[in-house]
């Protein structure tokens, strides 16, 4: 095999205007219509935002693009030639290439040995590295990727190896370049970088791009046009010129949705959380290095941070998941262990609903009461679980967070995302705390289900609780938090009175910027 050359940045002729048409796509499982009747139109040269609610049908769509998956029936046409996509590598020699959320990457080999994988040139039999490591190298070069060759993956830092990812794609010729959530794990400044390569070098040299995402302000600053899929079925196509948040948001949720958080000044109390020194062991040092911060009654307190900061591991120490040296106090009195921690106000929502908020065999009536199975009023003196005030309980928290369906005897690894999550919050706020930690409460959860969400954060915070609020979605801290601090590599580097803070200084921040690190006294004027 030969070195591809990939010059994905040469201005081509193209047979159609349109790079992929997609005509009547329907898919079908065994008990659910997944992709109904769908048609769509990429035109060449352009950035193309998909958007739909999680379970909308937007990555099965696009797995079939991929020849991931095939459709039940449909069409799929690539620069005017209808194609049969049996699998992925028929997509790729379509020039069709794809970006997944969660990396595809080898985590012990090199840049060059992630990118060749696969499709390694050979000269006589054997692997012509020296010809490969060239190759990648001007790809490098050319795209202005800040990468070296030889790094170890592993080393790099998430948004350098998503860059890797990309340049898989490039060096197999991709011409469709199709991206799913890219900036979920990407902070500010690496968000900027990867949309001025994808919409003006990318883009603007002929190619397209799918770009996939939840985050509306995205989709509008780097998309020339977008389609909205609703329940599997096309909603409808539109210019991003003149689109606006809220229409985005109706077209895919069906109704009008508030994405504003609407929210009076906090009016801090006394300190109800207090955390003192804090140092958690990491596989590799300190996960947690000598962490101090306290969050008052009647405020929120957001942590950002790209994620693998230590964000988890804090969390996690707070709630008694996990040992730790230093001092932690609840209400003014130190405890250890979630019952301990639990016993003294504090309410958890985990950031794995499906690992650590819910047992997913169990009905929705008892997952409403983990925690509390043992005692009153949901068990007597004895032991035994008192059914009717269960079910009453599950019943009554079911209307009150509307969680849907609404029945007491589904199982809980049976609701969608959103559903889920708001009974995670009604149980955990039905305990009545003084302390609310929310990792991650958004995540994975639908449009509708995170205005519902951050109402009901903001509405714990009024009635006096202290919450702390860590996120991986700068956005979403930045519109509930107070006061933001910045975790990078295991410490606190900064503090930011929310009602000033910028992408920017946070972004900086994030990635450890000793600039920024010695101005941002002045950010809290």
């Amino acid at each position: 095999m030969t070195v591809p050359t990939a010059d994905v940045l040469r201005q081509v002729q193209h047979n159609s205007p349109n790079a992929l048409e997609l005509r009547g796509i329907t898919k079908r499982f065994p008990l659910v219509l997944a992709n109904d009747d769908i048609s769509m139109q990429v035109r060449w040269g352009s950035v193309h935002a998909l958007c739909g609610e999680n379970g909308a049908g937007k990555s099965t769509l696009m797995k079939i693009v991929y020849g991931i998956q095939p459709p039940t029936s449909g069409q799929i046409v690539v620069d005017g030639e209808t194609v049969d996509l049996t699998d992925p590598s028929e997509a790729i020699k379509r020039g069709i290439g794809m970006v997944f959320q969660h990396f595809m990457l080898v985590e012990t080999l090199t840049v060059t040995e992630n990118v060749i994988l696969g499709m390694e040139p050979t000269s006589g039999g054997a692997i012509n590295y020296a010809a490969a490591r060239k190759r990648v190298a001007e790809l490098i070069k050319q795209f202005n990727f800040d990468l070296n060759p030889d790094a170890i993956v592993g080393e790099l830092a998430v948004g350098l190896q998503q860059k890797v990812e990309i340049l898989k794609t490039l060096y197999r010729g991709a011409r469709i370049l199709i991206l799913d959530e890219p900036t979920a794990v990407l902070t500010p400044s690496e968000t900027e970088e990867l949309f001025d390569f994808l919409k003006n070098q990318y883009a603007a040299s002929g190619n397209a791009v799918i770009f996939i995402s939840h985050k509306l302000h995205e989709v509008l600053h780097i998309s020339d046009t977008i389609s909205v899929i609703r329940d599997g079925r096309m909603i409808g196509t539109i210019p991003t010129q003149g689109a606006t948040t809220e229409l985005l948001a109706r077209m895919m949720v069906g109704r009008d949705v508030s994405l504003k958080v609407n929210k009076a000044p906090a009016q801090p109390g006394k300190v109800a959380l207090d955390v003192q020194n804090v140092v958690v062991k990491g596989e590799y040092g300190n996960a947690v290095d000598g962490v101090s911060f306290q969050v008052r009654a009647g405020e929120i307190v957001g942590i950002a941070g790209v994620e693998g900061n230590g964000q988890s591991e804090l969390v996690e120490a707070i709630t008694g998941l996990q040992p730790y040296r230093g001092q932690i106090t609840y209400l003014g009195k130190a405890a250890r262990g979630v019952r301990e921690v639990e016993a003294s106000g504090l309410s958890h929502v985990p950031e794995d609903r499906n690992e650590r908020g819910l047992v997913l065999e169990m009905t929705t009536a008892e997952n409403f009461i983990l925690g509390e199975q043992d005692r009153a009023p949901f068990a007597g003196p004895l032991g035994l679980l008192n059914r009717e005030v269960i079910e009453q309980n599950a019943r009554d928290l079911s209307e009150k967070y509307d969680v849907r369906p609404r029945s007491t005897t589904l199982q809980a690894g049976r609701y969608s995302g959103g559903n889920a999550q708001k009974l995670i919050v009604a149980r955990e706020m039905r305990k009545g705390p003084k302390i609310l930690v929310a990792s991650q409460p958004t995540r994975g959860v639908d449009i509708g289900a995170i205005e519902f969400i951050h109402a009901r954060i903001v509405e714990a915070r009024d009635q006096g609780l202290a919450v702390l609020l860590v996120s991986a979605d700068l956005g979403e801290v930045m519109n509930l938090a107070d006061r933001i601090l910045v975790m990078y590599e295991g410490k606190v580097v900064g503090e930011v009175d929310a009602a000033h803070a910028t992408d920017t200084q946070l972004g900086l921040l994030m990635t450890g910027s000793a600039d920024t690190l010695n101005t941002q006294v002045s950010w809290q004027e």
